[in-house]
């Protein structure tokens, strides 16, 4: 048996958007545990504006300070083209690629009504392009070596949302975004797993730059620990390693409080179909008497608040 010093020993990975918060946490985390990561970051500002290769550097550094190896990597993760450069940069450096980190995101809440086109595209770009754009790269790079005969042992690590699974007011974009990772990390688990590879997600529940502005501010010690992004890390690092290969298609909900599996969308009450639209009314009624309520941001089902 091959003697692992640490969960992730030789394991070649790539965080995105792991220059602050999550991502970085993340990155030193994986670095902790074995292994050498490519530290993707544009750099830019929370509303995606800007770009600046300094955080993914100081990461670097603090991983190489530590004993670990890193290289930074500045490509847009929503760019066909950079995506498959950031793919590449893991394969040139260090040889090899096992896990895909698909962190990167930002942020524009608005109320629908007065959402701009602009704020719609660039959330839905960065969350879901930007998982798109290095899966599909990185799968097809695992893909040729399952072909050549060599053993796969791909990870691909989603961020979900618990504004996308339940719902959170102010971002239908956001959570849009995010409901469509979990559905494409569900779709990818199915296709890929003849590979060798698994497609997991995580939703986070952390205070980061991105979430300092959402909801009231943590006011003792307990709280903000509790709500410290380094809680999210041992999930994805344990999702990242040869140990979770029996593990895909799930949403793990992770902070300082708990770690919990979501349960996906299922059937609820059903009947025979009913043709005249005229006489839905009281079978409807019927259905949704019987039906679990919506969850709430809680993932408590009865929870959602009722529209006002």
């Amino acid at each position: 048996m091959q003697h692992m010093s640490g969960l992730c020993e030789g394991r070649v990975a790539i965080v995105t958007g792991a220059g602050r918060g999550i991502g970085r946490e993340h990155a030193l985390s994986l670095a902790r545990h074995g292994a050498k990561v490519v530290v993707n970051d544009l750099g830019g500002a929370v509303d995606g504006s800007g770009s600046d290769l300094t955080p993914a550097e100081q990461v670097v550094a603090e991983i190489a300070e530590a004993g670990g190896e890193a290289v930074a990597n500045a490509d847009n993760v929503a760019d066909w083209e950079g995506a498959q450069r950031l793919i590449n940069t893991a394969v040139e450096t260090f040889g090899d690629l096992h896990a895909v980190v698909n962190n990167a995101g930002i942020l524009r809440d608005r109320v629908l009504a007065n959402m701009t086109e602009e704020e719609w595209d660039s959330v839905i770009n960065v969350h879901l392009k930007g998982t798109f754009a290095p899966s599909r790269w990185a799968v097809g790079y695992w893909r040729e070596r399952a072909k050549a005969g060599e053993t796969v042992s791909g990870r691909i690590i989603n961020t979900t949302s618990v504004s996308g699974i339940y719902g959170n007011p102010g971002q239908t974009n956001y959570g849009a975004a995010k409901a469509g990772i979990a559905a494409f990390t569900n779709i990818a688990a199915l296709e890929v797993a003849r590979y060798g590879v698994t497609v997991n997600a995580v939703a986070p529940v952390a205070l980061t730059r991105m979430t300092e502005g959402l909801g009231p501010a943590p006011e003792t010690d307990e709280e903000r620990e509790a709500r410290s992004p380094h809680w999210i890390a041992p999930i994805v690092t344990w999702l990242a390693s040869e140990e979770s290969a029996d593990v895909t298609g799930r949403v793990f909900e992770a902070s300082g409080q708990f770690l919990a599996v979501a349960e996906g969308w299922v059937r609820g009450p059903s009947r025979e179909p009913i043709e005249d639209p005229t006489q839905l009314g009281p079978a409807v009624s019927e259905l949704l008497a019987a039906a679990r309520k919506n969850s709430g941001m809680d993932g408590a089902p009865g929870s959602w608040p009722q529209p006002r």
